[in-house]
Order: structure tokens, then C-alpha cells, then sequence
């Protein structure tokens, strides 16, 4: 069951940063009165993304570690 909960951990997470290069794609696609404030907004949101789906990864695997019984990594 933990191993379930993992991969659905892991997809949720590929989606998550899949939506933050979405969000730069938006920026990248605005005209150009606009297009430096959604720039940072879209590296911002990529940056985010990314940094929260590596501390849910972590986050699931050191939860999951004990009851798996795997001591090392």
C-alpha cells in the first residue's frame, strides 16, 4: 500500500512541475508590454514547482523508509 501512495506521490509531483512550465509557456506567449513581469513570474513558478515537488519526494520516501524496513538508500 505504501508503494501505491509513492507512485501516486511521484505523479502528483511530475504534475506539479509540468504546471510550473506551463505557467512560463503563458509568460513566453504575452505580448511584449507585458512579457518581463510574466517572465519572472513564470521562473518564479517554475523555481516553486520544483523545489516543492523534490520536498514531497523527500517528504513521502523518509515517511515510507520506516515501514518498508529499508535502511539504506
Amino acid at each position: 500500500m505504501v508503494g501505491v501512495l509513492q507512485i501516486i506521490t511521484y505523479l502528483l509531483c511530475v504534475y506539479l512541475v509540468f504546471k510550473g512550465f506551463e505557467i512560463l509557456q503563458l509568460a513566453i506567449a504575452r505580448v511584449r508590454e507585458d512579457r518581463a513581469l510574466a517572465m519572472i513570474i513564470g521562473v518564479v513558478a517554475i523555481v516553486v514547482s520544483v523545489g516543492a515537488g523534490l520536498y514531497f519526494v523527500e517528504m513521502i520516501d523518509t515517511r515510507a523508509k520506516p515501514i518498508s524496513g529499508r535502511t539504506g538508500p
